[in-house]
């Protein structure tokens, strides 16, 4: 089996360039949206579900993908993944209808919550030591963080000089060569013996994606209208449903004691806090690039490049950080500097420049992600085994994908409700301040659920 130095490094590389391409997905089609509606056919109400349906599935399969992984084994899981989630990208770049492409877009969603478990646990797994470990996550985040921002340059360049289509179909080789090498590179993990429990799956599936329409229904609909509300008592019922299973069950999907642990608890909320106001931010300011300051779809991409940059630089020091402060102080500083963000974004109007101001806060903003993210999933992920390794994961990213659609749902519903007509950055003060005092929330959080004297971590 693949021990060597070369072989682990081939392999890392090919599970974060997979976990890339997934990152990537959810926004990359975002930044066409008008091309693939002058294309296909949409209605404005249909095309929200372009991203929508792929984010349902995802944060509804995410669990189950995390436990099928442990069960079957990281790598079978990884691949599997993979396969539904380049064949759905390849049946969406050549789809001529709507059903078509949304329909793709759920099973690339499927793919996602298979194979992206599978990313963090492989990455986990393969790690010898902390420290090893600790660089690991680091490089994860990193990609996953920059991967939204790459997603809408990428996206922009594609559609700008290509086709809406390739946004879709580049991910066709990248996946099939991933599919192909990974069983060569990284020996089968082990398999967690028992039977799949089938109630607590089909519960927790619902009741997750019940969830997230839920909070995309508050978006587009109203926090009070009747299918928001009914979904939000659907998913309370299955999800409380699920808890009771999981607490009577032998074998769960979901070990309930893995989350006994306060500080792991904390860091999920930190995360799905500043995950959440992270994404409203992404989708906010890129219509103000595209609606106020005019920006083409691949200048808009590229006016994210300092986020991804900074994120990517920053990322690469943070496990020093976190040896000489701790994640506690990180995860302090980093939810402040995303605060602090915000506040400069909502001083933005009709008449701002992209240099004179929202180059700082983006800069802001892009260091206290960084800051954050890396420490948050150290918290998450210290102390577990190899065999539940898969299924943290997918605890882990399903706290990002609630965090995320809440986020987007209640920002987008504060600046809707304090826009004026024929003014596109006039909600931005109201919702970008609310997104503000959100963000402090993850320091609150960390200060009364992280010791100061939070991990061992190697130097």
């Amino acid at each position: 089996m693949p021990t060597t130095i070369i072989h682990k490094k081939t392999a890392l590389a090919v599970i974060l360039t997979v976990q890339l391409m997934l990152a990537m997905d959810f926004l990359i089609v975002v930044i066409s949206l008008k091309d693939i509606q002058a294309d296909l056919g949409f209605t404005s109400t249909d095309l929200s579900w372009i991203p929508n349906a792929f984010g349902l599935a995802f944060g509804g399969l995410l669990l189950l993908g995390g436990r099928l992984g442990d069960m079957i084994g990281q790598v079978k899981a990884f691949r599997i993944g993979v396969a539904i989630f380049v064949l759905a990208s390849l049946a969406g770049g050549l789809a001529l209808s709507p059903p078509i492409l949304i329909l793709a877009r759920v099973f690339q969603g499927i793919g996602s919550a298979l194979a992206a478990p599978s990313v963090l646990a492989l990455i986990t797994i393969l790690a010898e030591n902390e420290a090893e470990k600790n660089r690991g996550l680091s490089l994860f985040i990193a990609v996953s963080s920059t991967g939204a921002s790459l997603g809408l340059i990428l996206g922009g360049a594609l559609t700008e000089y290509m086709s809406w289509r390739w946004s879709l179909l580049i991910n066709v080789p990248i996946g099939a060569f991933a599919f192909a090498v990974i069983a060569f590179l990284v020996p089968e993990t082990i398999k967690v013996k028992g039977k799949l429990d089938f109630f607590g799956a089909l519960t927790g599936a619902l009741g997750f994606t019940v969830l997230v329409f839920g909070f995309i229904s508050a978006g587009e609909n109203s926090w009070t209208s009747d299918i928001t509300i009914a979904s939000f008592v659907s998913a309370v019922i299955l999800l409380l449903l699920f808890v009771w299973i999981e607490s009577k069950v032998a074998e769960p999907l979901l070990d309930l004691s893995i989350l006994n642990s306060k500080q792991r608890r904390g860091g999920l909320a930190v995360m799905a806090v500043i995950v959440g106001m992270h994404f409203a931010a992404l989708f906010l300011i890129l219509q103000y690039f595209q609606e106020v300051l005019g920006y083409n779809p691949l200048l808009a991409g590229c006016a994210y490049l300092p986020l991804t940059t900074v994120v990517s630089i920053v990322s690469q020091f943070v496990p020093r950080l976190v040896a000489k402060f701790g994640v506690r102080f990180l995860l302090i500083t980093g939810s402040m500097l995303v605060a602090v963000s915000f506040v400069g974004f909502s001083q933005l109007t009709s008449t701002s420049t992209y240099m004179g101001d929202v180059l700082l806060p983006l800069f802001v903003h892009s260091l206290g992600i960084a800051l954050v993210f890396v420490p948050g999933s150290i918290v998450i992920l210290d102390g577990v085994d190899d065999q539940e390794a898969g299924i943290l994961s997918g605890v882990l990213q399903i706290s990002q994908q609630i965090g995320g659609a809440i986020g987007i749902a209640a920002i987008i519903s504060i600046y809707t409700a304090n826009l004026l007509p024929e003014d596109f950055s006039s909600g931005f003060n109201a919702a970008f301040l609310i997104a503000a005092g959100i963000s402090i929330t993850g320091a609150i959080i960390t200060i009364f659920t992280i010791p100061e004297k939070q991990l061992e971590i190697s130097k």
